[in-house]
Formats: structure tokens, C-alpha cells, sequence
């Protein structure tokens, strides 16, 4: 049996329509209400209408990416019991809507970070980067936090100074715009375009000042302690996303990026509905992070899965390489995925398949001439899905469990 075909779709906005992916090979459909912003109740009728969308191009509504958590529940403050009920009415629509995988993540304020989303490959394709030293640039002189000058080595506060100097305003303000707009708007987020969005973007970190990794994995045992519940008795799988990058930004709490993090996640809710979405790309941006050791500790609980590489480059930077092409085995990781899959059927699991999709995708061919989310081209992904499935099925016919 091989992994899930799954692809992310954007709704009715999206360049990509549901009869392509039929085409493509995709078997299952990634999606959100994307419109809706966290904290609210997902209505069923609008459930209903994407799920009936999806399934009359004859795919399936695989995985919901993502049913977002607000920042008033990730803060534990006054609004989270009432956010929390409406997370818990969420699941129930979607269970019963049959929709029973849910992706989410527990970073604050940002969903991920990238300071530049038009890196130029040696290929001459587009894909994204992190430069430690620019985001250096934003967060000590455009967003000018307090005491951001701590969290940053000589060496790449004086890099980050003769970077800026060098930068024109327009430069700065793209920057700024990259970081706190354009990453975070099309994925269920609370950040709104406006005049302000920097004096916007402070308040929301202010909300975190003080505010330890011990306090934050607090507010994660409380927030699952509500809603696996819920989940297990609906039939639903949730899956938690690693932070992206896995390491400090911004002075902020992260509890979801080393092999420590999730056994502690795993061990304060021992349930199965308490689960990972592995992302490749996002844990290997720390070095230290042995993907294949993920698979082997958490493999009952991944729930779902994106597979992406990357290429560490000099001075804490890295880039998203291709699928198959960068410091990523991935095939090893498929490999250890089908393993998974394998033991789970031989265990009597009804969940025993595993949805996978192409996450994000190098701007390529006809990408340059259409529009789409940043990370999410048509030609780049279509690549990285019809490179894996040959992987997986490669890999699936040595480990003698052929498809009929």
C-alpha cells in the first residue's frame, strides 16, 4: 500500500482547480476554510459545500490544513475557554461531515518564516530562503524589538548593521511586508493588511513578553486536554505541525521543534488523536534533527505528512532545494513512512494510510506566468508529487508489497 496522493488547495481563489488534480494523479485534497479567522466556529453547511466540491471531481477531502488555533488560546487568555468550546464544535461538524484528519500549528504569532520567497536556484528556478543575518536586519532595525540585541552574536548583529545600511527604503519595506504580510495571509491567519501592520505586528508580540517555553507547553497540555477528548470520540486524528523554523525567532516560546518537544507533547496526552504532521523541511532546518528517528519514535501517531527538502547553506542560511535534491534523504524517510503503513495494516488499524503532499515547490516553466501562494506552484509540486510517487513505489515493490 502506498502513502495518500494529497495536494493543497486553496478553494475556489485557487489557480489550481479540483479537475487538474483528478488529472494529476491526486487522489485526496488538502484545504481550510480559509476565509474564516481563528477562534471562530467552522458553520456546517460551509463544510458541507467544500467536501461535496471536492468529491464531485471524484477525490476525497483528505486532510483539513489547517483548523487554526487562535492567539487568545495559545496565550491561555480570558477568550480561550470560549475559542476552545468553538474548536470543539469545529471537530464535530468535520467528523461529521466525514472529514477526520486536522492539521494544525501552536507558533506564536508567525506560522513560518522565509526573508526571501524569490531565491534563484542555480537552475534557474524560484524557491525561498532564510538568511539569518537579514532576519537579523528586521527584527534589530525595522521592527526594532527590545532587547532583540541579545538573541544575536556579534558576528550577526554587525553583519545585519552593514546589510541595512546598504538597503534602500523600499528594500526595508519589502522586507518588513515579506515577513509579516505576504507569508502569513493566505493561511487562516489573524494578520490583516492595514497602514499599520508593523505597530500591529508589536502588539501581538508584546501579548508574549515573559512568557517562557515551560508557560507556553502549559497552554498547549491545557488546549489538548479539552479537545483530544473530543477528537477521540469523533473519530479524529489531529496532527500538530513543527514550528517552522525550529528554533527561536523573535524572542518567542518554541515547543514543537526537537525530538524532546514532541515526547513531551506525546507523553502529557497519551492518545492517539494526539498526533504529527511530519514535515521534512521544516524539522531539517535544524541539523540536529534525524528525520528517520522521528518516524521510528511517533510513527503511530503521524497522521500526515510534507515532504519537502532543503539546502543548508554558509552563515545560518537555507533554501528549499527540490523534493528529491538537497541535505534530505528522502527516500530513506518514504521508506521508513511505507514501513509504518506496513505495520499498522499487519496491526488491524483502520487509519492505517498515511496522506502525504508535495509541500511547497520550486517556481518553474509556466509558474513564472501564473499566480499562486507563495510556496505553492503548479509545475514545482507537480514535479516533487510525481517524484515521490516514483520513489514510494519503488521503494514499496522492494519491500515486496507490490499494488494489485
Amino acid at each position: 500500500m502506498l502513502l495518500e496522493r494529497t495536494w493543497r488547495w486553496f478553494g475556489k481563489k485557487d489557480t489550481v482547480c479540483l479537475s487538474f488534480l483528478k488529472q494529476m494523479g491526486v487522489e485526496g485534497v488538502v484545504t481550510s476554510l480559509h476565509h474564516l479567522k481563528p477562534g471562530v466556529t467552522w458553520p456546517i453547511d460551509e463544510i458541507k459545500e467544500v467536501r461535496d466540491e471536492i468529491e464531485r471531481e471524484g477525490l476525497r477531502w483528505s486532510v483539513v490544513e489547517s483548523l487554526p488555533v487562535s492567539e487568545d488560546i495559545k496565550l491561555g487568555n480570558e477568550k480561550r475557554a470560549a475559542h476552545i468550546e468553538n474548536y470543539k464544535q469545529s471537530i464535530v461538524s468535520l467528523a461529521e461531515c466525514g472529514v477526520t484528519t486536522i492539521c494544525y500549528n501552536f507558533m506564536p504569532v508567525l506560522d513560518w518564516v522565509r526573508t526571501n520567497l524569490a531565491y534563484i536556484d542555480t537552475d534557474g528556478t524560484e524557491t525561498m530562503l532564510y538568511d539569518h543575518t537579514t532576519f537579523a536586519v528586521f527584527d534589530l532595525f525595522l521592527l526594532k524589538r527590545e532587547d532583540a540585541a541579545d538573541d544575536y552574536p556579534d558576528s550577526i548583529r554587525q553583519a545585519a548593521q552593514m546589510q541595512f545600511d546598504s538597503m534602500s527604503e523600499r528594500e526595508r519595506e519589502r522586507l518588513a511586508h515579506t515577513l509579516v504580510i505576504v507569508t502569513q495571509g493566505f493561511i487562516n491567519s489573524a494578520v490583516e493588511e492595514s497602514g499599520d501592520y508593523m505597530e500591529r505586528f508589536r502588539r501581538s508580540l508584546e501579548q508574549y513578553r515573559g512568557m517562557d517555553a515551560a508557560t507556553y507547553r502549559e497552554n498547549l497540555r491545557y488546549f489538548l486536554d479539552e479537545v483530544v477528548p473530543v477528537a477521540e470520540e469523533q473519530g479524529v486524528r489531529l496532527c500538530i505541525h513543527p514550528d517552522d523554523p525550529p528554533f527561536p525567532v523573535l524572542g518567542l516560546p518554541r515547543i514543537a521543534s526537537t525530538l524532546d518537544d514532541f515526547q513531551w507533547i506525546f507523553s502529557r496526552n497519551d492518545s492517539l488523536a494526539n498526533g504529527l504532521a511530519l514535515c521534512t523541511g521544516s524539522l531539517a532546518a535544524r541539523r540536529d534533527n534525524d528525520l528517520v528517528r522521528f518516524v521510528e519514535a511517533f510513527g503511530e501517531r503521524i497522521h500526515f505528512a510534507h515532504l519537502r527538502n532543503l539546502r543548508h547553506l554558509d552563515d545560518n542560511r537555507f533554501y528549499e532545494s527540490g523534493h528529491l535534491d538537497g541535505d534530505i534523504d528522502i527516500c530513506r524517510v518514504v521508506e521508513a513512512l511505507l514501513k509504518e503503513q506496513n505495520r499498522r495494516v499487519a496491526e488491524g488499524r483502520n487509519d492505517a494510510r498515511i496522506p502525504f503532499r508535495p509541500d511547497h515547490g520550486k517556481k518553474m516553466m509556466d509558474d513564472f506566468q501564473r499566480k499562486a501562494n507563495p510556496g505553492y506552484p503548479l509545475a514545482g509540486r507537480l514535479k516533487g508529487l510525481s517524484e515521490i510517487h516514483g520513489v514510494q513505489t519503488a521503494i514499496n515493490r522492494m519491500l515486496g508489497k507490490r499494488e494489485p
